[in-house]
């Protein structure tokens, strides 16, 4: 387990701000061979770089909603992780370059289910960890200095660190554990079937705002909802609905529900045994998590190979901290991109 001291390794001084510099494309791989069943595939890659020329390189790895827009250092409104990266932030595109895809079967320019989603092949997040190895061999990256990752980015981070060791330098894995729990596997579950009735029906996108609305109760906390919306506060029953359904219905808008399905599998589908990962890693666990618990990121930090860093920290935002907590976790960056250990 982590002690309370740390010894801080080595760093170079960070060079003088430079200003981020925008790189994006599109990568075909011809005969890419997909982990879960050894099927070989023509797929296409979207990637996106932002950051100083030369600078080392973090890949910013996200939840099944994100994609190659982590951040745009020219909006600050933009970006995914738009509360992290970007200039001055933890995650500094003034210092790294910060290098995101779009998920392989997600919702952007990467190769993905159809309408019918019958034939395309399960997604492991290996596959995901393999499409970005593509990507850095296309851009010259030889050795990614970090990977950081939350919820299933993080799941990302660790096959990365599973299958090329010497490609990365660490990771960052945020609400993230080597295995699912048999009620997080319940929930997203559910949220399939609802999917599947809707598209049965006729109406995926209704049904996909109704899932989505659903998993936004088991993001979030208990607290956060009463703070927001206690009868008390002058909200009331009708406004957590109306706040719960409206997300549904945005996140609907921007995603096809066959995407929605398989990286919901994807999620479900990740084992690793974390004795084979020996690359200096540093976790985070909120813990109010319902998704990913305190117990599970705790026995993945005492079951790594390498070096590793437990961070335990609360929140009231639970699984989506890692969207909201800027001042929360930017210790926990901050010693991972330096490459603190204890």
């Amino acid at each position: 387990m982590p002690q309370s001291t740390a010894i801080r390794l080595p760093v170079r001084a960070a060079p003088p701000p430079s200003p981020a510099v925008v790189s994006h494309g599109l990568l075909g791989i011809p005969d890419f061979r997909f982990h879960a069943d050894g099927r070989q595939e023509r797929v296409v890659v979207a990637w996106r770089l932002v950051g100083p020329g030369g600078a080392p390189v973090v890949a910013a790895l996200g939840g099944i909603s994100a994609g190659r827009e982590a951040c745009d250092p020219d909006d600050p409104a933009r970006g995914w992780w738009r509360e992290l990266a970007g200039p001055g932030l933890p995650l500094d595109t003034r210092r790294f370059a910060v290098l995101a895809i779009d998920w392989l079967g997600g919702a952007g320019a990467s190769t993905a289910p159809g309408p019918a989603q019958e034939g395309f092949p399960a997604v492991d997040a290996r596959d995901q960890a393999r499409a970005l190895l593509a990507v850095c061999d296309r851009l010259r990256i030889a050795r990614l200095h970090a990977a950081v990752g939350a919820s299933y980015g993080g799941m990302v981070a660790l096959a990365l660190a599973e299958i090329a060791p010497a490609r990365v330098g660490g990771i960052l894995a945020v609400s993230t554990s080597h295995r699912g729990n048999a009620l997080s596997a319940g929930w997203r579950g559910i949220q399939r079937a609802i999917v599947r009735h809707g598209l049965a029906l006729g109406d995926g996108a209704g049904a996909l705002a109704l899932a989505r609305s659903l998993a936004m109760t088991t993001y979030r906390t208990r607290a956060e909802f009463e703070r927001r919306f206690a009868a008390g506060a002058g909200a009331g029953p009708s406004a957590v609905v109306q706040y719960l359904l409206a997300r549904g219905e945005a996140y609907a808008g921007t995603t096809r529900p066959e995407s929605f399905l398989c990286l919901s599998e994807s999620i479900d589908r990740f084992r690793l045994d974390p004795s084979r990962v020996r690359v200096p890693a540093h976790l985070v666990a909120i813990v109010e998590d319902q998704l990913v618990t305190l117990e599970e990121v705790r026995e993945l930090a005492r079951s790594l190979a390498g070096p590793v860093v437990l961070h335990e920290l609360n929140s009231e935002y639970g699984h989506d901290a890692f969207l909201k907590e800027r001042d929360l976790l930017a210790p926990a960056f901050r010693a991972a991109l330096e490459g603190e250990t204890t």
